[in-house]
């Protein structure tokens, strides 16, 4: 059997396992050793526990847990609902301020958590209740949550730029700083559809004429700025070379910690506890998955399957542009199957040779992957933000959620789009600030 029939008879029988539900960790581990010993026989079962572990030696992987912990710790206050009230005093004579609102919100909240899902379930908890009472539609008010949750792996600090940056041996500073302006670019874009929806739909919201006075507007202030300030520190230690990623989120989540204990007094054994629970069990899943697609990419390799595909396409006497458009395909139909993590893992090391032949930066390509990532969490049958945003309102149906998403999908495959033309958008200032 050729490598490229190989390639493909992996890429069916791993979708089709990880689509039964089996964790992800388990689903690659199964399947590379399920290959390596039909394939080359038992004896290649040795470097199983050399591969996995070495794939966990990687010094940058102590900064994971750390970032993990320092969403978990912003999550567990009423961070989320101050960000939420203070953009809502701020932009409240908007047409559809409320949405506009919502969108900063996610924003913000994307960037102390690094998470769509916990981005979704905060803030969607407070504002889609609130959007329905004040007139607001239940496909625009689920739908622009479920988008701006997905801002999580964009933003920085963000876990799916730390894995990327593992998978593809690039700077993970250059990344984060990668994604602030397209990250910017996205939540412009999803502002400026739900203005128009509103204004389009005639929305008239409750007490939309009520004026907040410049004292209410800054009363939440205090509490919100040593946030920001800690994700802006964090992001600065690590372009300006003042510190290494594991240091940067050490820090990070240290103050973190402490300031939900002083200003949310976030301080009893149970609290602090629940935070280190969580921050343990999401480190631990990522860890697994981390060290098993090691093994899935040194099966990939030993096989032959990564450098034929790479070849093939190296191959192929078409535009490095048509490459690339087929490159997002694949990547937007195994978003609807698989959950970002695992896409990045299993993609990178079969990507990265292509994309560097092609001409590509892997940095701006690192941009481009993550907005596929995010559709992939909007995008059914398996659109995470879909069904957290369905469980926290059971009363609206998934059609209807997604009727409200599909605009703002739109608005991410414009912004591919926009990437495509101006790379420099992604590229400008990671060059700028390093170099």
């Amino acid at each position: 059997m050729s490598p490229l029939l190989i390639g493909l008879l992996i890429f069916f029988i791993t979708t089709l396992m990880l689509a039964t539900g089996m964790p992800i960790a388990f689903g690659l581990g199964a399947v590379a050793l399920a290959f390596m010993v039909f394939f080359e026989g038992w004896n290649s079962v040795h470097f199983v526990p050399e591969t996995v572990f070495a794939g966990l030696t990687d010094f940058t992987l102590v900064s994971l847990p750390m970032f993990v912990i320092m969403g978990a710790a912003v999550a567990s206050s009423r961070a989320g609902s101050d960000l939420y009230e203070a953009l809502a005093r701020w932009l409240h004579r908007i047409p559809g301020s409320l949405v506009v609102s919502n969108i900063g919100a996610c924003a913000l909240f994307s960037a102390l958590t690094g998470s769509s899902p916990a981005t979704c379930a905060a803030i969607g908890k407070m504002g889609i209740p609130e959007m329905r009472k004040r007139g607001y539609d239940a496909d625009l008010a689920t739908g622009a949550i479920a988008a701006g949750g997905t801002l999580g792996i964009l933003i920085p600090p963000s876990v799916t730029m730390i894995l990327y940056g593992i998978a593809s041996e690039t700077s993970i500073g250059r990344l984060f700083i990668a994604g602030i302006l397209p990250g910017l670019l996205l939540v412009a874009l999803f502002m400026a559809w739900s203005i128009f929806l509103s204004w389009k739909r005639g929305t008239r919201i409750v007490d939309q004429d009520r004026i907040y006075t410049m004292k209410e507007k800054l009363e939440l202030m205090p509490r919100l700025l040593p946030f920001l300030a800690v994700i802006v520190g964090v992001v600065y230690a690590l372009y300006g070379g003042i510190a290494t990623p594991s240091e940067a989120a050490g820090v990070g989540a240290a103050l973190c910690l402490l300031m939900v204990i002083v200003i949310y007094r976030v301080w009893k054994p149970a609290d602090l506890w629940a935070i280190l629970r969580d921050g343990l069990r999401e480190s631990g899943m990522l860890l697994l998955i981390i060290g098993t697609s090691i093994l899935f990419g040194y099966m990939m390799s030993s096989l032959q399957v990564t450098q034929s595909v790479a070849e093939a396409i190296a191959d192929m006497q078409v535009n490095r542009w048509v490459i690339l458009a087929a490159i997002n395909l694949m990547l937007l139909v195994a978003g609807c199957f698989l959950p970002p993590a695992a896409i990045i893992l299993m993609t990178t090391p079969i990507l990265m040779p292509v994309i560097t032949a092609a001409g590509f930066d892997p940095i701006w390509f690192g941009v481009i992957l993550t907005i596929n990532m995010e559709l992939g969490l909007i995008t059914p049958p398996v659109g995470l933000n879909l069904f957290v945003i369905n469980g926290i309102t059971p009363d609206v149906s998934l059609p209807t959620i997604l009727k409200g998403a599909l605009p703002f999908m739109g608005c991410m495959v414009l912004a591919i789009v926009i990437l495509c033309i101006f790379p420099e958008i992604a590229t400008w200032l990671p060059s700028k600030v390093m170099g």
